[in-house]
């Protein structure tokens, strides 16, 4: 049994339900969604298509709100409910304790990638050198070739922008981490890159929660699995 006092995140009786005002219609997602995630530890999300996964990962985000329960997160003194959290607090969260990578990058246009990479680590608190230096060796790990480094992701390919995301999801080392198919569509050298990323955050105490629909990347990094079927509302 794990020890309570190592916990990251806290989900009691999340509710969340969507409502499509064009139709006047509501569609309920998920109810009842409790479970606890701890320091050093990677929680994968489970279930077919259409459960509610990247719905939980969004509402431990902060990008949804949820019609009931809550979703704790420890910022390292105190316990905060994004549920309920006003915008200010959740972007000062989003900068220093909650990381996502999602499948999808969303960056200032004509920003080169290494700044865009870079940024996620001084919002984290490094000094400059150090976030750039850090930044570099992510997106060499990678595969991202130097050549692009100055060049703005949007012109990137799609691999190659996922790839960014990734890097920028790494870099900061955010004590909580969220990842929305990071390895989706990568190769099999990429693949593994991320699998080592995520252990070494795991080593480092971060608690993780994923949506992994590649069982053999699942099987690598899972301490736990969740089946949100069980919280279909």
């Amino acid at each position: 049994m794990r020890n309570l006092d190592t916990a990251m995140i806290k989900l009691e009786g999340v509710a969340k339900t969507f409502v499509m005002h064009l139709r006047a219609a509501t569609l309920p997602v998920v109810r009842e969604v409790s479970f606890e995630v701890h320091a050093g530890e990677c929680v994968v999300l489970d279930g077919p298509s259409g459960s509610g996964k990247s719905s939980i990962l969004k509402m431990i985000f902060g990008n949804y709100r949820v019609d009931a329960g809550r979703i704790l997160v420890s910022d390292g003194r105190a316990w905060v409910d994004v549920a309920r959290a006003p915008p200010r607090e959740i972007l000062r969260m989003r900068r220093s304790v909650l990381g996502y990578v999602s499948q999808f990058l969303r960056t200032i246009p004509r920003v080169g990638a290494l700044d865009v990479v870079a940024a996620s680590a001084r919002d984290c608190g490094l000094e400059a050198q150090t976030a750039h230096t850090r930044a570099a060796e992510l997106l060499a790990r990678l595969a991202i070739p130097e050549r692009l480094w100055q060049l703005p992701p949007a012109t990137f390919s799609g691999g190659e922008q996922q790839r960014v995301n990734i890097a920028r999801g790494f870099v900061a080392m955010h004590p909580v981490l969220l990842l929305d198919e990071p390895t989706a569509a990568l190769d099999r050298n990429n693949r593994a890159v991320v699998v080592d990323c995520i252990r070494q955050r795991k080593r480092s105490g971060a608690a993780l929660v994923g949506i992994f629909h590649d069982e053999d990347v699942k099987g690598q990094v899972a301490d736990r699995t969740i089946d949100v079927s069980r919280f279909r509302a």
